[in-house]
């Protein structure tokens, strides 16, 4: 009979019969059947001192576990911090029972943040191991091709870096005087902020350059600025806060001169500065500038990916800079074999890397079949043993396109949103090993 209230709720959760929770279970007996991967979890937490936070820390178990559920589902920290308080299937997963209190979304961040890129490629290997016994993938067959992830900046002008420049370091000669007793220095941010809307408001180049003059000058006084209460920072040595201060305004400092340079060599002496020479960003300076297909720019990292027949993302790399595709060819085959103790037989490549040397040490490598979806000058048979094989890689290395996409739509791989160089490498690392562990799941299910 239908109630008007339940006096009591049931202390346990009901068994979830949904395809997400069904994914979970299959996530979780592979996590349960590589115990290894806990191991090297918990090396980087005791490295950094995490795991015996409070009264009980957070488990290499559950570290490994949340940060694989965030990357699936491409959760904020604050979200995942709620949905593991919040839901009965996510609290098993990782570990955490009916009356526990799951952490905070700081402490979910500092824990996951501490697991390094190479503790990343090392459980990746394990699942690949795991992959090959079970018929999965046998690294037989790959192809590869690069994608570009970008940082979490906004677009870069040189007005808009400038004016950057000068707030951040206003913020830091505000602490030093408020913290430290550093002299008061006049802030001019209001005025720079002005001045880069004139910028990007002006009608003429002749307005432009000027309203350039005038916010290079105001940058040029904060810089001066900063120099000065770096100085006084410094003559106070008992106080590490004020030397770690005094860091921070020396590396914000050396930014804002490299952005300085650049605004006065582009617009006061009309120079073309090259990409490589450039910075856009004071808070990811380690971002690249990359160009696709001389007509896409794209501010953050090329990442290179071995992928397998079974969709699995065998292998990959964070390059630094944007070297040519023709030039990471052999590279990648070269790590497959380190990988996996042999070549594979057969390689599929994007157009972008095809060149006879990359032909020719290919097939050194004991590769029998490689295919370019340009041929460049190659004739097929020097490739492939016949037109219908170099059709079917052709058509297989397409296929790589859409696992890139998924890795973006539903992984987060689009926009690394960690902080640092370091930090990108792990975001990127964690969203293929998410995505590796959610595709093995579907295929052993």
């Amino acid at each position: 009979m239908r109630q008007l209230f339940r006096e009591q709720l049931p202390l346990t959760g009901p068994v979830v019969r949904h395809r997400h929770a069904q994914e979970l279970e299959g996530v979780d007996r592979i996590l349960r059947d590589n115990g290894d991967t806990m191991e090297l979890v918990l090396q980087d937490l005791q490295a950094g001192v995490l795991v015996g936070e409070g009264r009980e820390g957070m488990t290499g178990e559950q570290v490994l576990r949340a940060a694989v559920l965030k990357q699936i589902n491409t959760f904020t920290y604050d979200e995942l911090s709620f949905h593991l308080a919040d839901s009965w299937t996510y609290r098993t997963f990782c570990g955490w029972g009916p009356l526990d209190k799951t952490p905070g979304k700081s402490t979910l961040q500092r824990n996951i943040k501490s697991i390094t890129a190479q503790t990343w490629e090392a459980i990746n290997g394990t699942l690949m191991g795991y992959a090959a016994e079970r018929g999965v993938e046998n690294g037989r067959k790959v192809r590869i091709d690069a994608t570009v992830t970008e940082t979490n900046i906004h677009h870069p002008t040189d007005s808009s870096l400038l004016w950057d420049s000068v707030r951040v370091l206003t913020r830091l000669l505000t602490e030093a005087h408020e913290s430290h007793g550093v002299q008061r220095f006049p802030k001019r941010t209001r005025r720079a902020k002005r001045r880069a809307l004139d910028v990007l408001n002006a009608k003429g180049a002749r307005k432009q350059r000027k309203a350039y003059r005038d916010l290079l000058a105001v940058t040029n006084e904060t810089v001066g600025y900063a120099r000065t209460a770096g100085s006084s920072l410094e003559s106070q040595p008992g106080s590490p806060a004020a030397m770690a201060l005094a860091a921070e305004l020396s590396d914000y400092v050396i930014l804002a001169e490299a952005v300085i340079d650049q605004a006065e060599r582009r617009v006061l002496h009309g120079e073309e500065v090259p990409a490589t020479e450039k910075l856009v960003s004071i808070f990811e300076d380690h971002t690249d500038i990359v160009i696709k297909d001389k007509r896409e720019i794209h501010f953050g990292h090329k990442v290179t990916l071995t992928g397998g027949r079974s969709g699995l993302i065998l292998d990959w790399v964070v390059e630094d800079g944007n070297p040519a595709d023709s030039t990471l060819a052999i590279r990648m085959l070269e790590r497959q074999k380190k990988i996996y103790g042999q070549p594979p037989r057969q390689a599929a490549f994007d157009g972008g890397f095809a060149s006879k040397p990359n032909l020719k040490d290919a097939k050194a490598l004991g590769i029998t079949d490689v295919s370019f979806s340009k041929k460049r000058g190659l004739e097929v048979l020097d490739m492939v043993k016949s037109q219908w094989v170099y059709k079917r890689l052709r058509n297989f290395r397409a296929g790589i396109e859409s696992w890139i996409s998924f890795l973006k739509r539903s992984f987060g791989l689009g926009r690394c949103t960690w902080k640092g160089w370091a930090g990108f490498a792990r975001y990127v690392a964690a969203s293929i090993v998410a995505a590796n562990l959610l595709t093995l799941a579907r295929h052993l299910e």
